[in-house]
């Protein structure tokens, strides 16, 4: 005589499928995009400061993802050292009548007074690609990582980038890092601002 087997129950399948998934779901990893790390500028109630044309240095770029500086189509490589040459020209004084006696620039008259005063503009155009305005950006703070890294050679023996890198270690003798790396941003602050222009 044949036995029967009993029927499977599968009233508990359902709620191991809904474990798994739930598992499933809490340890799987996405992709997140991540944007620049860009700190934004605090609200101010100071009056609105007149900039000599020559403490300005324009960068533009156009829908055909073409870059002017000064109205002069320039090759993206040669922006470093145009925004280096600018900054760090030195010709005139700071707001308190102060000499840059650490810039090396050529002095001349008709560039930026002192790296204080020196503005870098960029204008995208709405139509240009965002790796283009990325790459001009690289470039500018490139220009700025160059001067400062000089500077605390020159001052302290040790590149800025070393300073930073070892500064986030949270070393014991942190405080007189973070001082050090504060004089040499105050002796090149990074002075840039964007905009969006039309097609």
């Amino acid at each position: 005589m044949r036995r029967e087997l009993p029927p499977i129950n599968a009233g508990s399948m359902a709620d191991i499928a809904f474990l798994l998934l739930i598992f499933f779901l809490v340890t799987t990893t996405m992709d997140v995009d991540q944007g620049i790390f860009t700190k934004l500028p605090r609200k101010t109630t100071d009056p609105v400061i007149d900039i000599k044309e020559k403490n300005l240095l324009a960068v533009t770029i156009n829908g055909n993802n073409e870059l002017f500086v000064e109205d002069k189509t320039i090759d993206i490589s040669q922006l470093t050292q145009i925004a280096v040459n600018f900054i760090d020209n030195g010709g005139g004084t700071d707001k308190d009548g102060n000499p840059c006696s650490w810039c090396q620039g050529a002095k001349d008259p008709a560039s930026s007074d002192h790296p204080s005063k020196a503005l870098i503009a960029i204008e995208a155009n709405r139509a240009a690609n965002y790796e283009t305005y990325i790459t001009v950006l690289d470039h500018l703070h490139r220009a700025y990582s160059k001067l400062r890294d000089r500077y605390a050679l020159q001052t302290y023996q040790m590149s800025y980038k070393d300073m930073v890198k070892e500064e986030k270690k949270k070393l014991a003798n942190n405080a007189l890092l973070r001082e050090r790396i504060k004089k040499v941003q105050e002796k090149y602050p990074l002075l840039i601002s964007d905009s969006q222009i039309q097609n």
